[in-house]
């Protein structure tokens, strides 16, 4: 691990004065605005039209389905094409159905089965999306920035849940789900405008080797015969060798490196842990805290106000700190989820959510930009696509057991499952801590 790519001092202003990340920075600032308000408003909306958690929790499953799957070709692909125009395109394909879907809703023809394929396009892209765009990153900042970029990123994305959780209440009991809808298919083409915009012609992950043998000769031989294979049949197995090899190259290089795998791990079920927790946030809203659409409103802009702080915080902090606090977080998280389905007061809830959004923030840097300071550019996308994969099957497992709990036993429960999980997080976290202290 590079010693300056973790422990220089984050300077702001060499980070925005990159083109491309100024441009990067507002496509995941609208993108993440759009997604929350959908988010938040979509389930609502299924809470308000079944009042079934199960129903719920099946939207957040079907939106991390695709992740089983899409993560396997998509890590290859991150890692072959120009992670720009990839990003570019499943902005497009996503907001042209969340745009389709504001239109049936518009013309008062909404099912339930409407949301799920909605959900279910929009999972599909975005199981391949943020590999991408994390990959990204690494390509338009500095190593020794990786840390400042990570949560410069962050303050966007949870700036613009900050502002969607803010709104979303107050939008749904205008404009309804429609309108929801409606804003957040336009952001997705902003955000392929900006990601466009962050710099000119193609640039391949493959461009600038820095290693002497950065790809399999099993792959290199691959692309050599489909580039001069005249027959269909043999140029489609080739693609299929070297789609294999470069899986196979993958999956070897996590299993050398265990500081990677520990740091995935704990970011994984963190992650996981994070999305499937809505399932009970709803259920918060409604049944503990009786706040209605705007009390979810001010749950979610709660999260995003401790996100940008902890960003921030992770930052300014020497890596020995960093890594501290990155344990301490994650047991933070664990012991709030057994205290907030006591708090019956949404002042209180609102400043737990803000504590957890702080702590989720801090962990996140820290272990993206270890992730990047460790993983060579080439092995980015595949890095980032395992750790997708298995949060996602995490996320499967956590939104259902969330959602028969919450219903079948009592919402404590179900927030206990959630401590439950942040628990197993702490120890691979702290596993993560002392073998990057010893590297």
């Amino acid at each position: 691990m590079s010693a300056t790519a973790t422990t220089a001092r984050v300077d702001w202003n060499l980070i925005w004065a990159q083109r491309g990340f100024r441009y990067f920075f507002l496509a995941m600032f609208v993108s993440l605005f759009g997604s929350g308000m959908n988010f938040a408003g979509v389930s609502w909306y299924i809470l308000a039209s079944t009042h079934s958690t199960l129903k719920v929790s099946l939207q957040v499953i079907v939106v991390t389905l695709p992740g089983l799957l899409v993560p396997f070709l998509g890590g290859v692909l991150i890692d072959r094409l120009d992670r720009r125009y990839l990003g570019v395109l499943l902005d497009f394909a996503r907001g042209l159905a969340v745009l389709a879907t504001a239109f049936i809703a518009w013309r008062g023809h909404l099912g339930l089965w409407h949301l799920y394929a909605m959900t279910l396009i929009t999972g599909t892209g975005s199981a391949m999306y943020w590999a991408t765009v994390n990959a990204l990153v690494q390509e338009v900042i500095p190593p020794s920035q990786f840390t400042g970029a990570n949560a410069a990123v962050l303050v966007g994305v949870q700036s613009g849940m900050l502002i969607a959780g803010a709104f979303v209440g107050f939008i749904y009991d205008t404009a309804g789900i429609a309108g929801i809808l409606a804003i957040d298919g336009l952001t997705y083409f902003v955000s392929a405008l900006c990601l466009y915009q962050m710099r000119r012609g193609y640039v391949s992950p493959r461009a600038k080797q820095r290693y002497p043998r950065e790809y399999s000769e099993a792959t290199e031989a691959t692309a050599e015969a489909l580039e001069t294979g005249g027959n269909p049949e043999i140029a489609e197995a080739g693609l299929s060798l070297a789609v294999y090899a470069d899986l196979k190259e993958g999956f070897a290089y996590l299993r050398a490196q265990p500081a990677v795998r520990a740091l995935g791990v704990t970011h994984s079920i963190m992650m996981a842990s994070v999305v499937s927790a809505n399932v009970v946030v709803v259920a918060l809203a409604n049944d503990i805290l009786h706040a209605g659409a705007r009390g979810l409103g001010f749950l979610e802009a709660g999260w995003a106000a401790g996100a940008i702080a902890g960003g921030l915080i992770a930052s300014q902090l020497s890596q020995k700190w960093r890594l501290l606090l990155y344990v301490a977080a994650i047991v933070g998280l664990a012991t709030g989820h057994l205290v907030i389905p006591f708090v019956s007061f949404l002042i209180g809830a609102v400043a737990m959510q803000a504590l957890f959004g702080m702590c989720r923030a801090l962990a996140g840097v820290v272990a993206q930009s270890s992730i990047m300071s460790i993983v060579p550019r080439h092995f980015m996308g595949r890095t980032q696509s395992a750790m997708a994969i298995l949060t996602t099957i995490l996320q499967l497992l956590m939104s259902f057991a969330l959602g028969w709990i919450a219903q079948r036993v009592s919402i404590i429960a179900g927030f206990s499952l959630l401590a439950l999980m942040y628990g197993g997080a702490s120890f691979f976290a702290a596993r993560a801590r002392q073998l990057l202290i010893r590297a």
